[in-house]
């Protein structure tokens, strides 16, 4: 399938971005494609010195581990990772923050098989310094817990920012409020599970956060027009 992609044609379109660090992997995490913006962003002279390897290869430390302990996951789940605020390294040494995207290249079966996705440099949005790494690892907590008692507030004070604070940076980096973000995690991931699980809906609810069940059916139908069992029936084929 990887042979199918049109790969020089995405590196090129890819090459005209430079704010975006564009990659495609193989089922083991290695590039196969990247852009420009990818290598620069390593001290990287060609597209050559990139491929065949992970970034745990051309990055050193928790900048190149992390990563490549992302790619595993959506390889081994399916399942992918849509704007991910994160700290990368960019040359000659200093981090900078992205927003990452990483989707599952699948087979006819529906095995991943590889993975493409882009790092959008957000420095141009917001100054690095304006963003402190408790802000980040407070998204971070919430993303993997989503618990039912996650406020605007509570993510504030997680993040040990002011409220009008956080919400401002909340503002710069995503477009979205503190509540936007918080029912658009929940519901993105309940989509996810709605999709790719045999979970009850009840327990669905409970696993992204909603009080229950008449709750989530109320947010989910409110934001896609659809029931959630309507919404599997629908993509599922049912």
């Amino acid at each position: 399938m990887l042979n199918t992609v049109p790969i020089a044609a995405l590196e090129l379109l890819f090459d005209q971005v430079p704010d975006i660090a564009f990659f495609i992997k193989d089922g083991q995490g290695r590039y196969v494609a990247v852009n420009h913006s990818l290598l620069a962003r390593h001290g990287l002279s060609c597209r050559q010195d990139a491929m065949g390897k992970k970034p745990s290869d051309i990055c050193s430390g928790e900048f190149g581990n992390l990563p490549s302990e992302q790619d595993k996951m959506v390889l081994r789940t399916g399942t992918p990772i849509i704007d991910h605020l994160e700290m990368q390294w960019e040359m000659p040494g200093r981090p900078v923050w992205c927003l990452t995207t990483k989707v599952p290249l699948q087979d006819d079966v529906g095995r991943a098989i590889g993975i493409v996705g882009f790092s959008r440099d957000i420095k141009t949005i917001v100054a690095s310094s304006s963003v402190p790494i408790t802000f980040a690892r407070a998204l971070e907590q919430f993303e993997r817990d989503l618990p039912s008692e996650a406020s605007p507030g509570w993510l504030a004070k997680l993040a040990k920012m002011p409220n009008h604070r956080f919400a401002r940076t909340m503002k710069l980096i995503f477009g979205l409020t503190p509540s936007q973000y918080i029912s658009k995690s929940r519901l993105g991931k309940a989509s996810t599970l709605l999709l790719q699980s045999d979970k009850s809906i009840s327990d669905i609810a409970q696993f992204c956060g909603y009080f229950d069940h008449s709750a989530f059916s109320r947010a989910f139908k409110k934001a896609t027009g659809s029931s959630p069992i309507n919404f599997r029936r629908q993509w599922n084929g049912q």
